[in-house]
């Protein structure tokens, strides 16, 4: 009895240790969407010196914000298509070699056609950043964690934006021609090294079985997994790729760059394929509706707005939306496997709208207040409260969880270029409000604008409920089959982490 229970010891050890390997590919993988942040919290407060230097009006300082959501769409639209050819380790050093030109450009730049270059740069590197990090992630993690490494890239980008922020306060002290470059131009060093240290990682075991590299994939699933799960897991992963049993070292026809993945999606997609996508899809183009982007980069106005008055009291307050962020992103790491999926992030949702209309209210009050030079306290208080309340909401559930539950329910075959259009339709949203926000709160008053996101958001919460089945817990080649559900029976699984389903409802279609 004792022998039988320090073997079962060693064994959980055994596991915990291969889960630790599992979040450290995860954390190393994830840190291209530091950079990625850093370079949208660094341009918040980069902007305000850009426009003293370069006397830019508001018109380009809009167009500076969201160009880098134009270009991500083209990174994100390319990355699913690279990423199933060279591989998804590749492809993250292939992003921070993207991201390390458009730095250079950005912190050397002379006039503002080069910097709006190396910002156009950047934004290619940022499209394959989000598409590639939460795939890695989620095809290198076991069902019992996978949400929380899911969710790595989103605290890597809240941490880079934190970073971004620090960098606008003690770079601010520069001589003003040095300081918003020496901002922009820091992020080429970590390009750097990442761009040579990932190559280091191990391969996903799923990309791996897709080009009949199966005894590779063993290898890297003996590394990241229990000894008694590397059999059922590969027989699922071969399953789902549509490899047999004796076709071990072949690779599947089409498989190996991904072909025939847009019409299987878009031309003649299964019942569950169709719900997967609208979920999906549907949760990359919820996120930014509900404001975020106007929260993060246009915070330095929002905090004038409410009477904050010098540039070193607005940097200041915006690390404090970094932290706040950074924080509230780490405790949902530690609940979305916990917690699930959907409790959270409709929770999450209740959290922003109730802080968009309060908001709304205190900016409004502000405004009406300015003919008479004095805004009432209460509204002061309330909007900038409201500021790190709606952050808090967001970063507990709606930001990471998008990216989290995106990555996982797409099947196999259609993963990297399902997730690379939901990427795509993240940054055309994320570009929309970015390049408008400046010009639809002077069209509607800037509380309107927050009380118009409010309202956008009883639209998300609403949407997530019907169309977004909960999928804690269970194997990423499993998910498919929740979808194949009616949408009550869908809403209403609880995962059951002990019952293994077949491994023949996770094959392909025919």
């Amino acid at each position: 009895m004792g022998d039988e229970e320090q073997k079962k010891g060693n064994g959980r050890k055994e596991a915990t240790t291969k889960n630790k390997y599992a979040v450290a590919c995860s954390i190393i993988g994830s840190v291209i969407s530091i950079l990625m942040g850093y370079d949208t919290g660094v341009m918040s407060g980069a902007m305000l010196f850009i426009k003293e230097d370069m006397k830019t009006n508001d018109t380009q300082v809009q167009v500076l914000a969201g160009i880098l959501n134009v270009f991500a769409l083209v990174g994100s639209l390319t990355a699913g298509r690279v990423s199933d050819w060279v591989g998804r380790r590749r492809t993250i050093s292939l992003a921070a070699c993207i991201f390390l030109a458009g730095s250079v450009l950005m912190g050397l730049s002379p006039n503002f056609g080069t910097l709006l270059t190396g910002r156009c740069v950047a934004g290619v590197g940022v499209g394959y950043a989000l598409m590639i990090a939460p795939v890695y992630a989620a095809e290198i993690a076991s069902s019992e964690i996978r949400g929380s490494l899911t969710s790595l890239p989103e605290i890597c980008i809240s941490f880079g934006i934190l970073l971004g922020y620090v960098a606008n306060y003690l770079l601010a002290k520069l001589p003003l021609v040095y300081g918003w470059r020496a901002m922009l131009g820091l992020g080429a060093l970590p390009s750097a090294v990442l761009a040579v240290a990932v190559l280091a990682m191990p391969e996903s075991p799923r990309w791996l079985v897709m080009q009949g590299r199966v005894d590779e994939a063993v290898v890297v699933l003996r590394r990241v997994c229990d000894p008694g799960e590397v059999d059922v897991r590969l027989a699922e992963i071969k399953a789902a790729a549509g490899l047999h049993e004796d076709a071990a070292a072949a690779v599947l026809p089409g498989s190996g760059g991904g072909k025939g993945v847009w019409k299987e999606m878009f031309v003649h997609p299964t019942p569950p394929v169709r719900r997967i996508l609208l979920a999906a899809f549907g949760v990359h183009f919820f996120q930014h509706l509900t404001g975020i982007e106007a929260v993060v980069l246009y915070s330095p106005r929002i905090f004038k707005a409410a009477g904050i008055a010098t540039t070193s009291e607005v940097l200041v307050a915006t690390i404090g939306v970094g932290v706040t962020k950074t924080v509230f992103i780490l405790t949902a790491i530690l609940l979305v496997d916990c917690v699930g999926r959907r409790p959270l992030y409709l929770s999450s949702l209740s959290g922003i709208i109730a802080s968009l209309a309060c908001l709304g209210l205190g900016l409004t009050v502000i405004e009406r207040s300015k003919q008479q030079h004095h805004a009432p306290t209460w509204a002061v208080a309330l909007a900038i409260a409201t500021v790190f309340t709606f952050i808090a909401s967001f970063s507990v559930g709606v930001g990471p969880i998008t990216w989290a539950y995106s990555s996982e329910v797409y099947p196999l075959r259609l993963r990297a270029q399902g997730a690379s259009v939901g990427v795509a339709i993240n940054r055309v949203m994320n570009a929309a409000v970015s390049m408008t926000f400046v010009s639809l709160y002077k069209a509607v008053t800037i509380g309107g604008a927050f009380f118009l996101f409010a309202g956008l958001a009883v639209v998300a919460a609403a949407f997530f409920y019907l169309a977004c089945p909960e999928t804690q817990g269970r194997p990423l080649e499993e998910i498919e089959e929740v979808f194949s559900r009616g949408w009550r029976e869908r809403l209403g699984s609880v995962p059951q982490a002990a019952v293994e389903l077949p491994v023949s409802m996770a094959k392909p279609r025919q």
